[in-house]
């Protein structure tokens, strides 16, 4: 069972702290590293799982986000952003196929009911992508979950509820941040220029609050005490990146070498959404393998061993310990019952004192018969 205090402190002061203070072969080491984990952890399983949570969460989510925007008046203008947003990330034909959907989806009318029901489904569907992908990163630093559900449940639903609100947040500024600039724009005297400089400037805020979702996930949800969070996660940004890449060479791909339309039909578009949906998680636990092993190699570069395991400290332990007392109670039933079967069959296969004595006393009544009629025999001889 893991020690906690057998683990150095996750903020030891040999540690390098900044990227930069991380040397050349370090550097090497990680990233080879980090290729070979995530083969070894079979992440391409494990984005199946996360991409199946993902689909359950997405519409719920959708519901809850036209509900905000609608009880701010941008409702339709949300639906449409929504709708561009999709255009402009995936490949023609499968924004065509998903525009109806996200209409239906988000033409929720005057907010109210739907907002409170589309909140709470959103946030126990989305609660199940994380406990997901909490359970991938405990894979990724090989460690067991020892939370106890009346501790994990909470901090999951919490971690989702703030994950929520940081991508409410993204679509609000996507929607809503244009009028808004206008009429500053309108207060201060500058009129147009407000909504040009926004309009450009609008993009770096929403990549750090992707950067900083991305982060707070690597950070929260595995059961390992970190070193102290970093708002700008390396993983994240690898993450980031490698999805755009991916992202580009995926839409170029369908758009000239896919025949997924030929192949299923009108579910075409739908199964490209999904093969996309795979691969953003691809691209979210490659981030964290990244960061996992960059906490190797820092710690390797502080010569603490790391080479069979990261050392850091588990944040609970009782889950993982109760677990492993039922196992050692099973696995001695199991032996006990192995145990006695092999000595009935013991029994079966050898005869006891008792039968021993009349199977003796079966043998010496022949014997005594015969020996009588050739003694009689010898008297009747002259």
């Amino acid at each position: 069972m893991t020690d906690t205090a057998a683990h150095p402190d996750p903020d030891h002061p040999r540690k390098p702290d900044s990227p930069t203070d991380i040397r050349k072969p370090s550097w090497m080491y990680v990233l080879r590293k980090t290729i070979r984990e995530f083969i070894r952890d079979d992440c391409t399983t494990l984005a199946a799982g996360l991409t199946y949570y993902a689909v359950l969460s997405l519409f719920p989510a959708l519901i809850a986000l036209a509900s905000i925007l609608a009880l701010v008046g941008q409702g339709a203008q949300g639906t449409n952003q929504i709708t561009t947003l999709m255009e402009d990330t995936l490949p023609a034909d499968t924004a065509e196929q998903l525009r109806p959907i996200i209409d239906s989806v988000t033409n929720v009318g005057a907010p109210g009911i739907g907002l409170v029901i589309g909140l709470l489904v959103a946030l126990w569907t989305a609660s199940n992508y994380v406990t997901g992908f909490a359970k991938a990163m405990n894979k990724i630093y090989e460690i067991p979950e020892g939370r106890p559900v009346w501790k994990l449940r909470p901090w999951t639903y919490l971690l989702t509820l703030v994950l929520l609100l940081l991508v409410a947040a993204a679509v609000v500024i996507l929607v809503v941040s244009g009028p808004v600039a206008e009429s500053v724009g309108e207060l201060i005297g500058l009129g147009s220029t407000a909504v040009t400089v926004w309009n450009i400037a609008k993009w770096p805020v929403l990549l750090v609050i992707v950067i900083v979702t991305i982060a707070l996930l690597y950070y929260a949800a595995p059961n390992v005490k970190q070193p102290k969070f970093r708002w700008i996660s390396v993983g994240a940004v690898v993450a980031i990146v490698v999805a755009a890449l991916a992202t580009v060479g995926f839409g170029f791909y369908v758009a000239n070498f896919g025949s997924y339309n030929e192949t299923y039909g009108a579910l075409g578009g739908v199964i490209v959404f999904l093969l996309w949906l795979w691969i953003m998680n691809l691209a979210l636990l490659f981030g964290a393998e990244f960061d996992a092993e960059l906490e190797r190699g820092r710690q390797l570069q502080a010569g603490i061993e790391a080479e069979e395991s990261i050392q850091l400290p588990p944040r609970d332990t009782k889950a993982a310990e109760k677990k492993e007392k039922q196992h050692r109670e099973d696995v001695e039933r199991g032996r006990a019952l192995r145990l006695s079967h092999g000595r009935t069959q013991d029994d079966d296969a050898v005869p006891d004192a008792t039968d021993r004595g009349r199977a003796e006393d079966a043998d010496a009544a022949p014997r005594a018969t015969r020996r009588s009629r050739r003694d009689a025999r010898d008297d009747a001889r002259p």
